[in-house]
């Protein structure tokens, strides 16, 4: 497995946040990590990346305990995405993908030609590099989330995480990220709300409710009408494709 998280616990002074959560994701796969509000997606996500300590457990990467491989190996081999950022200060596309980049530099180093393949590559991937001199300010929101997808694929990782990649966004932009995500050439955990959108694009997913993992498994095993009923409040009607073997979620009122 690429990424194994094994009976995880993680409190923020006396709450507890994740609790004893279990799961892995193959190498190449999209695992989607859906729940509502507070359930522990972002949390979980960035105790992969020992942004967070876990309190026990373990988070294992190709096999090795994360708590054994040094920050800078970490910072080298997972990207984060978080949920999209702001800045005021006045910067390019291309400076802000070639933050990616500073995992790989030591203090003393100078910009290498390796650099700018790197970041040449990230922005073609995200269909970027013709704006790599246009300013952060002027882009749109899709826009935004692709450049901050290129600074994560600059680093050349082989996990990429992405909090909420498409909160906020139109549905035409949450398409496009999430095509995106689908198609890169890495290990990738995304936490979403949407679960139409998750049953697209996601090759497996996990349930989360109050820090625990209450169902797992491919999209279509998980998305029943009674775990939308009991984990996110609402009636829905579950209809399963016999083309592609996902489903197609209609919400109910009332």
């Amino acid at each position: 497995m690429s990424i194994a998280v094994d009976n995880v616990t993680f409190a923020a002074g006396n709450t507890l946040i994740v609790n004893g959560i279990s799961l892995s994701v193959e190498k190449g796969k999209v695992l989607g990590l859906l729940g509502p509000n507070g359930s522990g997606k972002s949390s979980l996500l960035r105790l992969i990346c020992r942004l967070r300590k876990v309190r026990s457990g373990v988070v294992r990467l190709g096999g090795s305990d994360i708590a054994l491989i040094s920050r800078g190996d970490i910072a080298r081999r997972i990207a984060l995405v978080e949920q999209q950022a702001t800045t005021d200060t006045q910067v390019t596309v291309i400076d802000v993908v070639r933050l990616g980049r500073t995992p790989h530099r030591g203090p003393l180093s100078s910009w290498s030609v390796r650099d700018d393949a790197a970041v040449l590559d990230a922005l073609t991937r995200v269909g970027m590099q013709d704006r790599a001199g246009q300013l952060w300010q002027t882009l749109s929101g899709g826009e935004r989330q692709r450049v901050h997808i290129a600074r994560a694929l600059a680093q050349t990782p082989s996990e990429l995480l992405l909090d909420e990649p498409t909160n906020h966004l139109d549905i035409q932009h949450q398409l496009d990220i999430l095509g995106l995500i689908s198609k890169l050439d890495v290990t990738s955990v995304v936490a979403l709300h949407d679960l139409n959108l998750a049953a697209m694009f996601c090759d497996s997913l996990a349930v989360l409710q109050k820090g625990e993992v209450v169902a797992a498994g491919s999209p279509e095993e998980v998305l029943t009408q009674e775990l939308i009923e009991r984990v996110f409040g609402v009636r829905a009607h579950v209809q399963k494709s016999s083309v592609h073997g996902r489903c197609n979620i209609q919400y109910m009122a009332g």
